[in-house]
């Protein structure tokens, strides 16, 4: 998805307070008067957070996808580009009635348009929607008449937006493209946006498949397997690097394949199911056993997967590979020590 030189053809602001609070609700009747710069600035301001997001959602809904608020709204404007500020003001309305939860924070409500993004190789209608909650401090120095006025103003940075969610006209039948973000994605308050206010579900694609059987793979290697097998660390870290090692040098993934080469031993492929039925079990969702692989997911997964060994509060070694070159051991006084071998220094 290219998101450079998108044309950004509406705009509009509604603010949106804690319902529960009773905090207000403003909607705006008209969307905003801007020239073509403008236009052009906030468009690429707006979509660079979903640049580096390769995680696609769609709506869903647990009777049928025509019940999901949000989805209906965004299919009206794709429909007809006249109902954008009815349908807009709907959806401020409909993130007020979920803006229950005592720490939800009130904050401008941005609904953008556009017309023209390009998607695998074709232009494709989008809805952009952007909350913020947190504001920031400003200098703005302003020449005058006698010398340079400072005057300290309250304000957002557009690249930062708090929330937001790119809906795409695609795939309109299984609730279309839609990417998020979300700073505040942690804690009971921050799940009105993505699971109360959007409804929406990952798209089970590889890279999703890819991203969450590396998630699966980390958390087995630095937990029941050290836990419940007395794996050591150094033991830990040439797992981890096998098993992204699999991902970076296969273009597929096979379930039996990865366990013989990364775990090899029984007990342990035993003990990979197990914790993988459970992961799969409490994140709600399936995992192919066969798929292939993301390399923009192993790209992002790979950042996690370089393990830590920490010596007391003195020292911490980085290892992302060859563990044969690590020696660990105890001395004649007690005292235990890593000997480390290498080539050159880099």
């Amino acid at each position: 998805m290219n998101l450079q030189n998108t044309s950004l053809q509406k705009l509009i602001i509604h603010y949106t307070g804690n319902k529960n609070n009773a905090d207000p609700l403003l909607l705006s009747p008209a969307t905003l008067e801007t020239d073509d710069d403008a236009r052009q600035i906030y468009g690429e301001s707006f979509l660079s957070r979903f640049k580096n997001n390769h995680e696609y959602y769609s709506f869903s809904h647990p009777s049928s996808l025509q019940y999901n608020e949000v989805y209906n709204y965004c299919k009206d404007i794709f429909t007809n580009a006249d109902a954008f500020e009815e349908a807009s003001q709907s959806i401020a309305k409909h993130l007020y009635n979920q803006s229950l939860h005592p720490k939800i924070k009130g904050g401008e409500l941005y609904v953008a348009y556009f017309d023209a993004l390009p998607v695998e190789s074709r232009m494709c209608k989008a809805v952009g929607i952007f909350k913020t909650e947190n504001k920031t401090l400003f200098l703005d120095a302003q020449q005058g008449d006698k010398g340079i006025d400072l005057q300290l103003r309250e304000g957002v940075e557009i690249s930062k937006m708090d929330k937001g969610c790119l809906v795409i006209n695609n795939k309109p039948d299984e609730g279309f493209d839609v990417l998020i973000f979300d700073n505040q994605n942690r804690g009971e308050e921050a799940q009105y946006w993505k699971e109360k206010f959007l409804d929406i579900t990952p798209q089970k694609n590889e890279f999703h498949n890819t991203q969450h059987l590396l998630q699966l793979t980390k958390q087995f290697i630095t937990g029941p397997l050290e836990s419940d097998l007395g794996i050591e660390k150094g033991e830990q870290a040439e797992l981890l690097h096998k098993s992204i090692d699999y991902f970076k040098s296969h273009e597929s993934f096979d379930i039996d394949e990865f366990q013989t080469e990364v775990f090899k031993d029984d007990d342990r492929i035993e003990a990979f199911r197990s914790f993988g039925g459970r992961y799969t079990e409490s994140n709600n969702f399936d995992l192919a056993a066969q798929f292939d692989i993301s390399s923009e997911a192993v790209k992002k997964q790979s950042r996690i997967f370089k393990s830590v060994v920490k010596l007391d509060k003195n020292f911490h070694i980085y290892i992302h590979g060859r563990t044969d070159l690590i020696e660990k051991g105890v001395d004649d006084s007690g005292r235990k020590f890593y000997k480390i071998y290498y080539q050159e220094e880099v």
